[in-house]
Order: structure tokens, then C-alpha cells, then sequence
């Protein structure tokens, strides 16, 4: 398993494209299932989740916020979101690094254990969206961080993002296959 991770580690970040005809057609529970089996398989049950906002609008928090209201639930599907990244698996980062957060999103990221998964989420944080020529932002999160998935949208929907998770959780489980 430490091979898996240190093989993530190493990958450069990859772009979860998810067209908007798989989001319509994708029923939550189809795809919650096939998280759950992929969370048991990899992280023995539980996928704990840390999100940091590293100066965004918003927009983004509350997509993943709704994915924990009773429509999505995705804690019955082993995804947890934990106050403190010493308790985190994945960060979630949104919005574009502003020079303020830069440093608490560096402290965030040592605090996480390895082997750690760093998500970027929105085009904000991909590569600091309209913010980018901004002299308060140094950027999109791989600014200062090693990034290994991005989710696009402007913010993307909450089910854009479960979808994602899916298929960021079915790579790292390729990549699981494939070191075997």
C-alpha cells in the first residue's frame, strides 16, 4: 500500500474530466456504491477528507457542503470531512492561494500524514481562475503545493465532485492494480 501512495506522490496532477452528460445520467446512489466499495477496498472503510479554503469565494465550500446535507449523505458512503489534517487522507483545497493563506495552506499540508492525496477543487484553485493576475494571489494551489487530481468548474456541482471523487478513487485503484 505504501507503494501505491508514494507512486501517487510522484504523479503529476491529473485533470478529473467528467462531461455534464455523466453528471446528469449518474444516479448518487450508483456512484455512491461504487465510492464505498473503492473506500473499503483502499482506506479499510473510511475516507477522511480535510477542505482548505485558501481564499476563495465560497462558491466551492458550498457545493461541498451540500454534499454532506441529506440529498448526497456521503458519510453512509465512508467519506468523512474532519476538522484537522492530522486526521486527513485527501485535502480538498479551493480557491486561489492568496499570499495571506499561503503559508497556513503549507502548514496544513505537513500536518497531513502520508501518504496524502491533494486535490485541487475549481478552477480557482486549478490555476487561480479570475484571480490569477491579482498582486494578492500567487496562483492555483500547485503554486506551493504538489497537486495530483483537479476537479474544474466554476464552482463544479456537488455531484460534479462526488463523480470525481469516484473516478480520483478509481486511479488510485489502477494504480493500486498496476504496482501489484
Amino acid at each position: 500500500m505504501l507503494n501505491l501512495f508514494s507512486k501517487i506522490l510522484k504523479t503529476q496532477s491529473t485533470l478529473v474530466l467528467v462531461t455534464e452528460e455523466d453528471v446528469r445520467q449518474a444516479d448518487v446512489m450508483v456512484v455512491g456504491k461504487k465510492i464505498k466499495s473503492h473506500v473499503k477496498r483502499l482506506f479499510k472503510g473510511s475516507l477522511a477528507i480535510r477542505q482548505i479554503d485558501a481564499g476563495s469565494d465560497n462558491a466551492c465550500e458550498q457545493e461541498l457542503v451540500a454534499l454532506s446535507n441529506s440529498y448526497y449523505d456521503v458519510e453512509r458512503f465512508g467519506i468523512h470531512f474532519v476538522a484537522s489534517p492530522r486526521h486527513a487522507d485527501l485535502l480538498m483545497v479551493t480557491g486561489p492561494v492568496t499570499r495571506n493563506m499561503a503559508e497556513a495552506v503549507k502548514r496544513a499540508y505537513r500536518a497531513t500524514p502520508d501518504p496524502k492525496i491533494v486535490v485541487a477543487v475549481g478552477d480557482d484553485a486549478i490555476d487561480g481562475g479570475i484571480f490569477k493576475d491579482s498582486y494578492a494571489v500567487l496562483g492555483g494551489v500547485e503554486a506551493i503545493l504538489p497537486v495530483q487530481y483537479c476537479i474544474p468548474g466554476n464552482p463544479p456541482t456537488a455531484k460534479t465532485i462526488l463523480f470525481s471523487l469516484l473516478n480520483i478513487l478509481e486511479d488510485v485503484h489502477q494504480k493500486t492494480l498496476s504496482q501489484k
